[in-house]
Formats: structure tokens, C-alpha cells, sequence
């Protein structure tokens, strides 16, 4: 049975999507980028202060879960231009020390000209 995951600590979804979708002990969470969930705005303007933005949503989708950082299996990052690489790192580094497997790709454009967007799977407990 799947349970949607849900919570006021991370941005609401901006389209026909959940925050997150568990299934057994697997967690699988839609992209988060840098809102801002208590005001609805894009939080900084630099690779470094929307990163921070990223995780902390990230972290509130997965203590909603019952989870934290380090149940996180993979990431999927995305950023707007891979000049930001070792920026995002320095601040990705600081959340996900249990090292999960990782992609990271350049796109285009991501959803209100944000910098960077990152997603992640689960083992729940």
C-alpha cells in the first residue's frame, strides 16, 4: 500500500505531485528546491544559500518519514550550471556524510529559474 508523505516543513507541491511516496520501507521524494515553506519564496540568490534551502527541506520531507540523512540510499541533484558544482558539493557534503550513490546533471531549466534541485531514495525502518 503506498502512503503519501506530507508535510507544512517543506514547500507544498507546486503541481499534481506528493512531497514523497513510501512503499514498504522505501521512500522515493519528488524534487526539492530552494522554497522557502513559510514564505512561499525562493530562498537566496547564490548556489550555496538555495542548497541550504534544498536540505532543510529535504531533512523536514525526511523526519516526516521517520527518517534523517543518513537512511538516504541515492540522490539525483540537478543544477542549472555545473560551474556550480563544487559549490553545491561543499554544501551537499554537509547534510549527506553517509555518502548515498549520486547523480548530478546540468539541465536546462529547472522550475522558477531556481539553481539547483535535488531528489533522494529512502530505506525507511
Amino acid at each position: 500500500m503506498l502512503k503519501v508523505i506530507s508535510t507544512e516543513k517543506a514547500p507544498a507541491a507546486i503541481g499534481p505531485y506528493s512531497q514523497a511516496m513510501v512503499f514498504g520501507n522505501l521512500m522515493i521524494s519528488s524534487g526539492q528546491i530552494p522554497i522557502d515553506p513559510a514564505t512561499g519564496e525562493i530562498a537566496g540568490t547564490t548556489i550555496q544559500e538555495q542548497a541550504e534551502q534544498v536540505m532543510k527541506n529535504i531533512g523536514a520531507v525526511l523526519e516526516e518519514a521517520g527518517a534523517n540523512y543518513t537512511d538516504v540510499m541515492k540522490t539525483t541533484c540537478f543544477l542549472a550550471d555545473m560551474s556550480d558544482f563544487a559549490a553545491f558539493n561543499e554544501v551537499y557534503g554537509k547534510y549527506f556524510t553517509g555518502k548515498p550513490a549520486r547523480s548530478c546533471v546540468a539541465v536546462k531549466t529547472l522550475p522558477k529559474n531556481v539553481l539547483c534541485e535535488v531528489e533522494v531514495i529512502v530505506a525507511l525502518a
